[in-house]
């Protein structure tokens, strides 16, 4: 049985989109943290937006080496109703949840951005972990990681580290996660 495992850069006051405020805070600590999560999974399950900005970006991304190899090569999983996806992506078919139960029993999967989809993701208690790198920046607005809570989990820190900079890596497990049943559009 595999997991899920959602993986944010976000702000101190939850803002998760458009990530480029992170640039002056990145260091080796950061960089060995996210190797480390993209070591430990199969696919990627994505949203559309953030499925369409990794598309243009990733196969000219100008970093060698296994990671950028990684993210091109490994299956992607994408929630969206465009039928036509590159960059060895596939779009979920069938009901939203059930199909991403099923990729869920057969493979690690992480979720980078997707912010609608994680929404999903959470108020349907499919997600298994959040590895989040929080930012000391106060952003006011933007999409937030919690918009909306669809349903109430109860989470266990199993790793916290401060670095120097100011940022938090910290890792949740997912102990019991609530099941609501709300829409995704």
């Amino acid at each position: 049985m595999g997991k899920i495992v959602v993986a944010e850069f976000v702000s101190l006051d939850g803002i998760i989109e458009n990530p480029a405020w992170t640039a002056p805070f990145w260091n080796d600590a950061i960089a060995d943290y996210k190797s480390d999560e993209m070591r430990q999974v199969d696919a990627l399950l994505l949203g559309r937006t953030t499925y369409e900005g990794f598309a243009s970006a990733w196969p000219t991304h100008p970093e060698e080496g296994w990671y950028k190899d990684k993210m091109n090569s490994m299956p992607k999983h994408v929630a969206s109703s465009q039928s036509e996806l590159e960059w060895n992506a596939s779009r979920i078919e069938g009901d939203l949840a059930d199909s991403i139960a099923k990729l869920k029993a057969e493979q690690n999967l992480l979720v980078f951005g997707s912010g609608k989809l994680v929404h999903f993701l959470n108020a349907h208690g499919l997600i298994d972990e959040y590895r989040l790198v929080v930012y000391p920046v106060l952003l006011g607005k933007g999409d937030r990681l919690w918009e909306s809570v669809d349903a109430e989990a109860t989470l266990e820190l199993s790793e916290n580290r401060a670095l120097d900079n100011g940022v938090l890596l910290t890792t949740y497990r997912v102990t019991a996660p609530a099941v609501v049943r709300p829409s995704f559009h």
